[in-house]
């Protein structure tokens, strides 16, 4: 691909966009680079979260992610990325470089699904079965490179053990003082560029009502509670052929892949990974994927949302500034 400069507001434009990625507790562990024709993606180790995720492997699949709806928000704007993984092999943090080059025409698909990147929310309440599965299936599935991340759809009879693990781990780490201690740090109501704000946490009502998602520290006297039953969502399993850092990359990408699919169905998604954090879970969920020798990666809960709910604040984002240097002349 001939390399080509690209006006820095479409750039800028772009990296925002890309920023809306899912993140583990929204610490938005990204760093981009702007040069004259090219944008570099970098992980910031500087803000991992060690306790929670001790080998940085969920920092990666949500730059993945970013960098994915990057290249999306590029496209929408006349662009086609060329992305070359890992450029440097001396820096492992250096994820990736782009370059791009002009297309001739945009087609409303691009654009609608650009325009999803702000309206996708993670929703951690109860949802209810989705709507035309069967048709909405092959759609996911046709979103990303198959023979990088695997998709596996689990059975409502895989939800009993799906529980289990989910339980196991809240046990494993209940007297896990750091891990704890992330969970309140980065749930804390005096973080505001980043973290998990209360508008986007669940009253302990609705939380008992979702067998598999993580327990975050609530206000036990909020009364909070949306209408509807329990959890009745699909739950959709990402996984890798091993668990490098490229593995990673490629999950964080089918992840963005995926959750702007079904936003643009109007489904609700919900990422899952506490699951994939410690081996005794992670076994459990191989083992009801069938792909023993794959990895498991992330959950992804997809439903309705319950009817009559407010949809949520976006949560915050870091400054711009903080997250883009830009290297031109």
């Amino acid at each position: 691909m001939t390399q080509t400069m690209v006006d820095i507001g479409v750039i800028t434009g772009a990296v925002q966009l890309a920023c809306r990625a899912p993140s583990l507790h929204n610490i938005q562990p990204w760093r981009w680079v702007v040069g004259n024709t090219s944008v570099d993606l970098f992980v910031d180790p500087d803000r991992a979260v060690t306790a929670t995720d001790r080998s940085g492997r969920e920092a990666i699949i949500s730059c993945g992610a970013a960098l994915d709806h990057f290249r999306v928000a590029m496209a929408a704007s006349g662009w086609d990325t060329n992305i070359d993984q890992f450029p440097n092999p001396n820096n492992l943090d250096h994820l990736a470089s782009a370059d791009f080059a002009p297309v001739d025409y945009v087609t409303q698909a691009r654009r609608d699904r650009a325009d999803a990147i702000p309206r996708r929310r993670t929703n951690r309440l109860p949802l209810g079965a989705p709507k035309h599965w069967g048709s909405v299936e092959p759609v996911l599935r046709s979103a990303f490179d198959q023979d990088a991340v695997f998709l596996d759809v689990l059975t409502d009879n895989a939800r009993p053990q799906l529980a289990d693990a989910s339980r196991l781990t809240d046990s494993l780490r209940r007297y896990d003082d750091s891990y704890q201690h992330e969970l309140h740090w980065w749930t804390s109501p005096l973080r505001e560029a980043e973290g998990i704000p209360d508008s986007a946490l669940v009253s302990q009502s609705d939380a008992r009502r979702v067998d598999v998602n993580r327990r975050f520290p609530v206000d036990p006297s909020d009364e909070r509670s949306s209408a509807g039953t329990y959890d009745q969502a699909k739950v959709l399993v990402l996984s890798t052929p091993r668990d490098t850092r490229v593995d990673a990359l490629n999950c964080g990408a089918a992840l963005s892949a995926i959750l702007l699919e079904c936003t643009m169905a109007g489904l609700a998604t919900c990422p899952v990974t506490h699951l994939t954090e410690l081996v005794s879970s992670r076994d459990i969920i191989s083992d009801l994927t069938g792909r023993r020798a794959a990895v498991p990666q992330v959950l992804i809960r997809v439903g309705i949302e319950p009817e009559g709910e407010l949809q949520p604040k976006p949560t915050p984002r870091r400054p711009l500034s903080d997250v883009l240097e830009i290297r031109r002349p």
